[in-house]
């Protein structure tokens, strides 16, 4: 049977994303978070929130982009995959894992507002 590892998002960045080039090939790869925010009200009535927090990548001229034209609070579609990537802590020795979004689409999903701080 065929698997599929598929991630759709939709939120606002956290922070201004950040850039860095690999050592061997110089490629660009672009780290941001992402905030996704459920919203319901339980049976008393009573309205409750949680924010679920998304560490993403991406690679060459889509990681550029994010650059000139993402900063914090951006609203973000993204198509992608997760990834598992594991290390050795340093001090304590012991091995960590942390799940990310391999992201190999981004639209920018702008808001008159949004537009309009950027003339």
């Amino acid at each position: 049977m065929p698997s599929l590892n598929k991630v759709m998002l939709i939120g606002n960045l956290g922070k201004d994303p950040e850039i860095r080039y690999t050592q061997q090939t110089g490629t660009s790869v672009c780290n941001f978070s992402v905030a996704t925010t459920d919203k319901w009200t339980d049976k008393q009535g009573e309205r409750h929130e949680k924010t679920e927090w998304h560490d993403c990548h991406v690679f060459d001229r889509t990681a550029d982009l994010m650059m000139e034209y993402c900063k914090a609070g951006t609203l973000v579609y993204i198509e992608g995959s997760l990834q598992t990537r594991d290390w050795e802590d340093p001090i304590s020795h012991e091995k960590k894992y942390r799940t990310e979004v391999k992201a190999k689409h981004v639209s920018w999903l702008h808001n008159t507002k949004q537009l309009e701080d950027h003339e």
